[in-house]
Order: C-alpha cells, then sequence, then structure tokens
C-alpha cells in the first residue's frame, strides 16, 4: 500500500446499519477513493450502554423515536465473525482495517484478530481502567479528543504514557461530537496547541459539513484526517447526514492529496520550471542613453531592463561610480573588462 504523508480514515462507523453486506461495499468504495484506512466501530451494546441510556440529540432526529441508545447500538453491532471477514476483505481490497474499540473486551477482540492500531473515541478519553488496559499493549493509538478540556487530553495521555505505550505511538485527534459541527465551533488552532503541549503527533476527526476543514487541518499539519462517509445520507442511521457521499469523499481525498503537494518542503529556492524563467524576467544594467567611453556610470545614464543575460541588477552598487571603457547605445547591456573587477 502506498505511503501517504497526511493518512486518511474513511469512517464507515455504524453507517453498515449491522449489515456485513453493505460494511463490504462501504470498504469497497473506501479502497476505491483512495483512502488509508476505512474504519468501523467494535462493541456490544451491553458494555457499552444501560438498558435505559438515552440517546444523543443527533441520534434522536435520525434514528428510530422512541428508543433508547441502547436499543439503536444492538440494532448496529457488528458480530465478531462480522470483524474478521471484513479484515480479511480490507486485505484483499488492499485497504488497512481500523477500528474504534468502546471497552476492555472490545479491545482485546481486536489485538486477538492482530491490530497493530487502535482507535480511541472521544468517549474513552476518561475511562482510567480502559485507557490503563489499553496502555500496557504499547500499540499505536489513535484517540480522538472531542468534549475534553486540554487537562483531560493531558491525563489521558499520561495514563497511557505510564501504562507502557511510547510517545511516539500517540497520534491525538482534535475533534467536536456535533454532527454536523458548526464551522465556529471547529477551533483548529486547538490542534497545534496539542501538538506544542505535548510533543504528540496529532490530527483531525471532521465532522463538519464538506471538506473545507480537513482541507485546513491538512495545511496546519495534520498527520490523520478521519472522516465519516456514507453510500446514502437520506439512510435512516445516526450518522448517515453528517457523513460525505461517496463522490465528496473522492473530492476530499483529491483536495487533501493537492494540499500535501502545495506545501511542499519548508526550504526557499527556486523550483526546476522556475530556473529557465530567471534569466528571461530578471534584468541586466544597461545603458539609459548613449554613453561615451569614458563617462562615470550614474543614476543618469544607465538603468536595469529585461533579459538577465548581462551584469546582472544585483551589482548595481559595484557599477555606479565606475568609468566606462566602452562606447554604448541606448539599451545596450553594460560591459566592464572583467579581469579588472569582480562581480
Amino acid at each position: 500500500m502506498k505511503k501517504n504523508k497526511v493518512k486518511i480514515i474513511a469512517e464507515a462507523g455504524v453507517n453498515h446499519n449491522g449489515s456485513i453486506k453493505l460494511a463490504k461495499k462501504l470498504v469497497d468504495c473506501a479502497s476505491k477513493m483512495g483512502a488509508d484506512y476505512v474504519k468501523f466501530q467494535t462493541f456490544e451494546a451491553d458494555d457499552l450502554a444501560t438498558e435505559s441510556a438515552p440517546k444523543a440529540y443527533y441520534q434522536k432526529i435520525n434514528t428510530r423515536k422512541g428508543e433508547t441508545q441502547y436499543r439503536m447500538l444492538k440494532r448496529l453491532e457488528l458480530s465478531k465473525k462480522d470483524h474478521v471477514i471484513l479484515k480479511k476483505y480490507c486485505k484483499k481490497r488492499k485497504i488497512n482495517f481500523l477500528s474504534s474499540c468502546f471497552s476492555i473486551s472490545s479491545f482485546n477482540f481486536l489485538h486477538k484478530i492482530g491490530l497493530k492500531t487502535i482507535k480511541i473515541p472521544s468517549g474513552e478519553i476518561n475511562n482510567v481502567p480502559f485507557l490503563e488496559h489499553i496502555g500496557k499493549y504499547k500499540k499505536e493509538i489513535i484517540l480522538s479528543s472531542g468534549m475534553s478540556s486540554l487537562l483531560e487530553v493531558s491525563k489521558a495521555i499520561k495514563i497511557l504514557l505510564e501504562a507502557g505505550t511510547p510517545k511516539k505511538n500517540l497520534t491525538i485527534l482534535h475533534c467536536n461530537t456535533e454532527y454536523p459541527t458548526p464551522l465556529q465551533n471547529i477551533n483548529l488552532k486547538a490542534m497545534n496547541t496539542i501538538k506544542e503541549k505535548f510533543g504528540v503527533k496529532v490530527g483531525y476527526s471532521d465532522h463538519s459539513e464538506g471538506n473545507i476543514v480537513s482541507i485546513a487541518a491538512t495545511t496546519l499539519g495534520a498527520s490523520v484526517i478521519e472522516k465519516h462517509f456514507t453510500l446514502n445520507k437520506s439512510s435512516k442511521g445516526p450518522d448517515h447526514k453528517a457523513s460525505l457521499n461517496i463522490s465528496e469523499l473522492k473530492a476530499m481525498i483529491q483536495n487533501i492529496r493537492d494540499t500535501e503537494v502545495l506545501l511542499g518542503k519548508s526550504e526557499k529556492k527556486p523550483s526546476k520550471g522556475e530556473m529557465q524563467n530567471i534569466k528571461i524576467v530578471r534584468k541586466s544594467i544597461v545603458a539609459k542613453k548613449q554613453i561615451a567611453k569614458g563617462e562615470i556610470f550614474n543614476e543618469e545614464n544607465i538603468t536595469t531592463k529585461r533579459p538577465d543575460t548581462g551584469i546582472s541588477a544585483k551589482n548595481w552598487h559595484k557599477i555606479l561610480g565606475k568609468k566606462s571603457k566602452y562606447n554604448f547605445k541606448k539599451d545596450e547591456q553594460i560591459k566592464i573588462k572583467w579581469e579588472k573587477f569582480a562581480l
């Protein structure tokens, strides 16, 4: 698989609606569109929520009325067998399989089937026993930080590090868990505050509409971009409406790849394509009017004009005050005796 600078996670989440057939179609699309990972969610409703747990507002308006969060989650579970099938299918489709885990048992299962990278969702950032358990395994960890303060991020990082996870293995995703997130609540600069404060890799988990925020995060140095996608925004389910459709996912990935290219390197130098333009658009020192041999070069009788094929304009102060050794016509490039005057 191609190693890209910015890792793009196409978040299938629960947009498979509990169907392995639909989940495979999501894998197909994520692979075809060029994502680095396709991510699902590994949970058992019995471990995740009480039977009376209410839904979040966005879940209420996008799912069955009168249904508890537990019942909704129960419908959206993927079985362990489904996970194994999807992991193998991802390998076949040449895309990395990734999943968020929501409990110690779900993490243990993902570890058992060989996941080297683990995604910890925002809701688990203060789950102390959960973080302590995961930290012992020293895996690559991507931790979302939605709904959290800088202090809470700090505590989560400390728990993972003290449990044994190397700092180099941590990537913290700045995130807002409103679905969709209004632009005024993105607060994208907080991503780099996390990077500067804790010395970890950072990225952005994007729940806003469109792809402008993901592109902006790329310009600010995100190493990971995560974005929900769906086959049909009109489907019933908690996340479909706040997800990208396939054409939008394709556009986002292409825009991020283009942004990677245009960002280039920090070194400032002319590009290979520019080199051919230097002599054409820069200027040489030329006679402003007719100059007789023996005259002194001054601002009244010399100027600078294109092309830069004679004495470069950068040598202006080296020419001023020198005596002309030749006669010059107007616009003729000034020349001197090189053996007596090093430019």
